[in-house]
């Protein structure tokens, strides 16, 4: 197994245009696990730690580019308040080691429906950007994911760097698990109004084939919010609002039974989870602090 160290990103997509077979490595925290258990044995790792680009962001009119290489705990530190979906997200990831090492590219490129940051990802309309020697594409995060731990990416494409909105509303994630840390995702829910244009975000995670989004959610719970003129007066969303909402989140997942929890308990947890988060976003919102409730 080859180890090609490139030291620019014009370098590397060079490297990944030649050997297409070449498994990029950021953080590793995904790539490690699958050689040591013998689940992989690709014929080089693309090491994309000395490109120096993929480990910045920048923030412009007030749109933040994440670079692919910007590892969890940078996230949680420095864009706790441009993106606070993603920051919570990044919180629930493995130890303090691996927030440190993993990065948000990574979890994009395994693609793993159980991903921390594909929740958070979906909900705030996250774009990718993929680049290769023959140019750049942008990616809806909601286009993103093409089946269990496979990705849009084409042979010779590298991710660059992920595109958000800064927040202009409350994000929300919330994960069940089977402790508190260092723990893969029963389900995961993300969750972001926008109230600018009166419209909800959902992300769902570790509850089907892929990450995926609540659409009939997101319509139900905009719509209500709309009618009644909430965004602009906000007040305490009665009780079948958020339950109804719940109902459709769960109903949105495909889950499977397997050893971290059975089908049934993972549409329940989601659920609960829509409720929990919609109830915490809402309460944030209320608060008045939001431009839209000014």
């Amino acid at each position: 197994m080859d180890f090609l160290q490139p030291t620019s990103w014009s370098e590397a997509l060079r490297i990944k245009s030649e050997r297409p077979g070449a498994v990029p490595v950021a953080g590793g925290t995904d790539v490690m696990v699958e050689l040591n258990f013998d689940h992989r044995r690709p014929e080089a790792l693309l090491d994309l730690n000395r490109v120096a680009e993929l480990a910045e962001w920048s923030e412009e009119d007030g749109r933040v580019r994440l670079g692919a290489g910007v590892p969890y705990a940078r996230v949680i530190t420095e864009l706790g308040d441009e993106l606070p979906g993603l920051a919570m997200a990044s919180r629930t990831v493995g130890s303090p080691q691996i927030r440190n090492r993993g990065t948000v590219g990574g979890n994009l490129g395994a693609a793993s429906p159980a991903g921390d940051s594909h929740p958070a990802l979906l909900a705030a309309d996250a774009v990718v950007e993929v680049a290769s020697v023959r140019g750049t594409r942008m990616i809806p995060a909601a286009e993103f994911y093409t089946g269990v731990k496979r990705n849009a990416l084409e042979p010779d494409e590298l991710i660059a760097a992920i595109h958000l909105d800064v927040a202009r509303g409350p994000q929300q994630f919330a994960k069940v698990g089977t402790r508190n840390a260092m723990v893969i995702a029963v389900c995961a829910f993300g969750l972001a109004l926008h109230p600018e244009q009166q419209r909800v975000g959902t992300g769902i995670g570790s509850a089907a084939p892929t990450p995926r989004r609540a659409s009939a959610a997101e319509e139900f719970l905009s719509g209500e919010l709309t009618a009644a003129g909430l965004w602009s007066a906000p007040r305490p969303l009665t009780d079948s609002v958020r339950r109804r909402f719940g109902e459709l989140v769960a109903q949105a997942a495909s889950p499977i039974d397997d050893v971290r929890g059975s089908a049934a308990y993972r549409r329940h947890a989601l659920a609960v989870l829509a409720r929990r988060t919609l109830g915490w976003v809402w309460q944030d919102y209320c608060g008045g602090s939001w431009p839209a409730c000014a």
